[in-house]
């Protein structure tokens, strides 16, 4: 890759953390009790300073010097890493935007927690990794297995390989621990989304942790209006301060980088991306929603009020009954309300990427009243049947309908609208955002971390875009051309190739 001044200026201040932790990557010499020292640093900056081509380098490097990725899907108790790494996103959604860089990101939820393996199919695995002899194993030809070493071999993943071998993780994994040794580096990406108690967790768990944000977006919600990195002391925190044109030359990044000038007003802004629309296709002027696209990537809104009244409108548009939910609708996890007894559950949940926040559809009832088959896509296992409670809400109503009610178990709310709160750590390829309430946000004049709300705002919902822009423009709703379905989900996760790992 080549870089920047400022890439290279923090690249370095990286390596020369590493070798102090005893990770020399200019010598490829690893020191196996990790240097002695506990140590943070912050690398900042806004969309398209080239936050993430330096993660992917200092991964590659990483792991070309010897550090073996830990990815939280198996992990031999045989041998021990004599240097580890592990690549962590808030939510599974952000950690899949990883792995198509081909970094081996994981949640992290599902590093705090190891699987245990039924004794069989660890067997298996310490075969699969080169630890072990290749063993019997109840019910699996000797071509299924042959058909597993081969995907291993090729992809690096123990979930894939036994998936190949027509296996499901509920064959395998009979369960979760939270994890009772240490690890040493920790890469942190949309680091914005930390909370304290997020970040303390990983300070305990890690010797030497990075973070990788953006001071631009906004601070998590019901914390202290600042981002975990604000902790750090201020030569603890890198700052990438040019803004690399990719080769498509971006416009929505041009609209992103000028919510920074200081005099820049609503009206202003907005005409902006009425140029941009009409010299570039891939900003929209739209006057109404698109409800097909609601039904992959949630409209973007600032107001409860705004995302109800979407919602109401969509599930209109599609014909669905008030009392019903069909396969196909979006789902947005709220929360997973279980007691402590049930916390082997919800460490299940965790891992598989079912945390608060992500992004689900409905494939339809599950096979126990009260359950509901689920479909979270880029898992390693995208279909599950989990105990639901979900909730739909309508305009001028105290309280949501609820078509699915377990006692206890994910509680869901309906995901074709969604906050541009909720949206953080999360990018689709076409995203719609609801302009009038980020006007409604600038005519509040609210601030938020020294910044107008509606200028952060406006600048998290336009970065979830990776390829195209809508800028809505009035409360209207297009109707959808075809029957809501699930036919056009992807039913397998892809397995992740490391670059540079073989």
């Amino acid at each position: 890759m080549r870089f920047s001044p400022d890439q290279i200026e923090a690249r370095d201040r990286i390596h020369d953390l590493l070798r102090g932790a005893g990770v020399d990557l200019a010598e490829s010499t690893l020191l196996p009790d990790g240097g002695g020292r506990q140590e943070a640093l912050a690398l900042l900056g806004k969309a398209g300073s080239g936050k993430t081509e330096l993660l992917v380098a200092v991964v590659r490097s990483l792991v070309a010097a010897g550090v073996e990725p830990v990815s939280g899907e198996y992990e031999s108790r045989r041998s021990r890493p004599r240097r580890s790494l592990a690549v962590l996103a808030p939510t599974n959604k952000a950690a899949s935007v990883l792995r198509a860089r081909g970094v081996p990101a994981t949640t992290i939820h599902r590093i705090l927690y190891t699987p245990l393996y039924e004794p069989q199919y660890e067997a298996l695995a310490e075969w699969l990794t080169g630890k072990g002899e290749r063993p019997q194993v109840e019910g699996l030809t000797e071509a299924a297995m042959d058909r597993a070493r081969a995907f291993f071999a090729q992809h690096k993943s123990i979930p894939g390989a036994l998936a190949t071998a027509g296996l499901r993780g509920s064959d395998f994994i009979k369960g979760w621990k939270l994890r009772d040794e240490p690890l040493d580096i920790g890469l942190v990406d949309e680091a914005s989304m930390l909370d304290d108690r997020q970040y303390d967790d990983l300070r305990a768990l890690f010797g030497t942790l990075i973070l990788f944000g953006d001071p631009a977006q906004l601070p998590p919600v019901n914390g202290p209006g600042r981002m975990v990195f604000d902790r750090l002391p201020e030569e603890a925190r890198l700052t990438l301060r040019r803004v690399h044109r990719q080769a498509s030359d971006s416009p929505i990044l041009d609209l992103a980088h000028a919510l920074g000038e200081p005099e820049l007003g609503f009206q202003e802004f907005e005409d902006r991306v009425h140029a941009a629309a009409a010299r570039d296709e891939r900003v929209v002027i739209a006057q109404r929603a698109d409800a097909a696209a609601m039904a992959r990537a949630p409209i973007l809104v600032w107001r409860n009020a705004t995302r109800i009244r979407l919602i109401q409108a969509f599930r209109t548009a599609y014909g669905i009954p008030a009392d019903g939910l069909l396969p196909g609708e979006p789902l947005i996890c709220d929360g997973i309300e279980l007691p402590v007894k049930h916390r082997k559950r919800r460490m299940d949940l965790e891992a598989r990427g079912l945390i608060k926040g992500t992004q689900v559809i409905y494939l339809g009832p599950g096979k126990r009243a009260g359950f509901s088959r689920i479909h979270l896509p880029g898992a390693e296992e995208p279909d599950f049947g989990v105990a639901s409670i979900i909730q739909i809400e309508a305009p001028g109503q105290d309280e949501p309908f609820i078509p699915t009610a377990a006692s206890m178990g994910a509680v869901f709310l309906h995901g074709a609208a969604v906050t541009i709160h909720k949206a953080q750590g999360s990018q689709w390829p076409e995203v719609q955002v609801f302009a009038p309430d980020l006007y409604a946000a600038a005519q509040s004049g609210r601030s938020e971390a020294g910044l107008q709300l509606w200028k952060r705002l406006a600048y998290v919902a336009i970065t979830r875009a990776e390829r195209r822009l809508l800028w809505v423009t009035r409360y209207a709703l297009a109707r959808p051309e075809a029957a809501l379905g699930i036919g056009d989900l992807e039913r397998t996760a892809r397995p992740l190739v490391l670059d540079g790992a073989e």
